[in-house]
């Protein structure tokens, strides 16, 4: 009788050491590496914040509404009134990562930040479906901006005052706009003479929707059929021409995050934003992908 307790006992110690075995394995986990961290995306969680560029909101958004249909526990925000809350949101720590339609100014101290270009964009000059005009010189659209040129019919559309609709200071669009439009061989930096000013590409476009005489600049992710796009030295805006260079009024989306970053979510996004998944999205989303 004892040799049978004994022996039962010992069968339950022995099971409770292979338990606590198990227990302990290094062995990996569903969810988890051999490290302990993270190899299902799905293992993911927290919140990702970016910030800046409303030229980026749309593609930005649909890169984030993606991620987190793959990554169900992570929750990704959009937010910004322009490309200089990109650098000042992710020094601060209010945003992971800085959304940003124009290279980084020397101002912004670019060394503090490592620097993703994920696509390239059109600057599209958007009027008035109703506009006769089709086509503009950069020389005619800097002229337009200080104020050198002042009505429509100076430039083959009606006798009509032009209404020069700009972004407030601080907007990427604004900032590439005004260093890429010259007149009279020095770019229009400081000079345009703007009769309104918008803080989002979405209010300068609706501007120009409502309005047969204005002209505007905004991203050409954002033109449709409330508007028009002009051609600019006879070359219309698209994801084609602006590929191959033949459109010039052109700049980069950017994001960034601070140097060295050791966050997990930023680094799985940006990873996301460059596959081929990622850039397929930015492409329908009106785009250039920076992957050929």
């Amino acid at each position: 009788m004892k040799k049978k307790i004994i022996a039962l006992v010992l069968c339950a110690a022995l099971t409770v050491t292979i338990m606590l075995a198990a227990g302990c394995s290094k062995d990996p986990i569903e969810g988890q590496g051999a490290s302990g961290q993270s190899s299902n995306p799905a293992a993911l969680s927290g919140t990702l914040n970016l910030n800046g560029s409303t030229s980026m909101a749309e593609i930005s958004n649909a890169l984030g509404e993606k991620f987190m249909e793959k990554n169900p526990s992570v929750t990704v925000t959009v937010g910004g009134n322009g490309s200089g809350e990109g650098p000042t949101s992710v020094t601060s720590g209010t945003a992971q990562i800085g959304l940003l339609s124009r290279e980084v100014k020397d101002s912004e101290n670019p060394d503090s930040f490592d620097i993703y270009t994920i696509a390239f964009d059109g600057i599209a000059m958007a009027v008035n479906p109703k506009n006769a005009v089709e086509n503009l010189t950069q020389e005619q659209i800097g002229k337009i901006y200080t104020g050198e040129i002042t009505n429509w019919k100076e430039v083959g559309g009606a006798d009509a005052k032009i209404v020069v609709v700009g972004r407030e200071e601080g907007s990427g669009t604004r900032g590439a706009f005004e260093e890429l439009i010259k007149a009279n061989g020095e770019a229009v930096e400081g000079k345009c003479k703007y009769a309104n000013v918008y803080n989002s590409t979405g209010a300068a476009k609706q501007a120009v929707a409502g309005n047969e005489n204005a002209i505007a600049y905004i991203s050409l992710s954002a033109v449709d059929d409330t508007v028009k796009a002009l051609k600019v030295d006879n070359v219309a805006p698209s994801e084609a021409t602006v590929k191959d260079g033949t459109y010039k009024v052109q700049r980069p989306f950017i994001m960034i995050t601070k140097k060295g970053t050791t966050n997990e979510l930023a680094k799985a996004f940006l990873e996301f934003v460059n596959s081929d998944e990622g850039q397929k999205l930015i492409a329908d989303n009106g785009a250039v992908p920076n992957k050929n």
